[in-house]
């Protein structure tokens, strides 16, 4: 078993794919648009095969959260980079690039050498060896 993938929901699919594409190597491919259920999509691939799906509607009203929000259900998803001095690259990039960094990076109690982002939508995004 395996995840084939993980959908966000996002007000501006272009926005989301890029920081994705940008700080994560995700490659888009072509936008899937459903008109008559007010629905877009476009996939991202990244080289370990996993996918992440970025979703837009205009006839549903998703529930937005507070960015960051520890919220029941999924409230983060991992990236594993490789190494500890790639986390601490990443996390420095991003908070040059005006994201927040919300915690880290440390060494977590279980382990893990980790800190933690927020997407463009707020989504709690772990960066980990």
């Amino acid at each position: 078993m395996r995840i084939e993938h993980l959908a966000l929901w996002t007000t501006d699919i272009d926005r989301c794919a890029a920081f994705y594409a940008t700080y994560f190597g995700g490659r888009p491919g072509p936008r899937y648009q459903n008109e008559a259920k007010g629905f877009e999509s476009v996939f991202l691939s990244f080289a370990d095969g996993a996918r992440l799906e970025i979703m837009r509607t205009t006839t549903l009203t998703p529930t937005v959260a507070t960015p960051g929000a520890q919220r029941m259900g999924l409230t983060h998803f991992a990236v594993s980079l490789g190494s500890e001095s790639a986390v601490n690259a990443m996390t420095e990039r991003l908070r040059t690039d005006g994201f927040p960094i919300l915690d880290g990076p440390r060494r977590t109690g279980d382990g893990y050498y980790e800190s933690v982002t927020l997407d463009p939508d707020g989504n709690r995004v772990e960066l980990t060896v």
